[in-house]
């Protein structure tokens, strides 16, 4: 066994062998439904009969310090997180020297193309909990209709 183990975390050698790997394939994606690494917020985006649902994952954001727009057919999501340093008291620590950072904090800004059935007139938009959940409804001619046959 002594052979096989030289001593150093094995952990530690399967993490730079991914991140080696990563950077051979210049960080492309796993498969085309995968989106960027980094991308702030993450977003889940699915549909209904009538409507757009989209949920982006933005935790440690005030809900005012989002700015939510659509232009033609692109919803943009832009904002900043702050960093966040509390002391045991709850209040931002500024002498704090980091040494390590995994929490994203700064300017976000992310395009969403939005399909040619949404309706740019019905967006509805809610903060909870971290979570912004923004609803688009269809246009009226895009939505499933029974036809009677006669």
């Amino acid at each position: 066994m002594s052979d096989l183990y030289s001593g150093t975390d094995l952990f530690s050698e399967l993490d730079r062998l991914q991140r080696q790997m990563a950077g051979l394939f210049g960080g492309l994606p796993s498969s085309i439904r995968s989106g960027n690494a980094g991308a702030f917020p993450q977003i889940n985006i699915g549909a209904t009969d009538d409507s757009i649902e989209i949920v982006a994952f933005a935790p440690g954001i005030d809900a005012a310090g989002i700015d939510l727009s659509i232009d033609k057919r692109l919803l943009t999501i832009a904002g900043e997180r702050k960093p966040a340093r509390p002391d045991a008291s709850g209040d931002i620590r500024d002498d704090v020297r980091t040494y390590a950072q995994e929490r994203f904090s700064g300017a976000f800004r992310r395009v969403i193309e939005l399909p040619q059935n949404a309706d740019p007139d019905k967006v509805q938009a809610r903060y909870t909990n971290g979570c912004l959940s923004i609803t688009v409804g269809k246009r009226e001619a895009s939505k499933p209709r029974a036809i009677t046959v006669q």
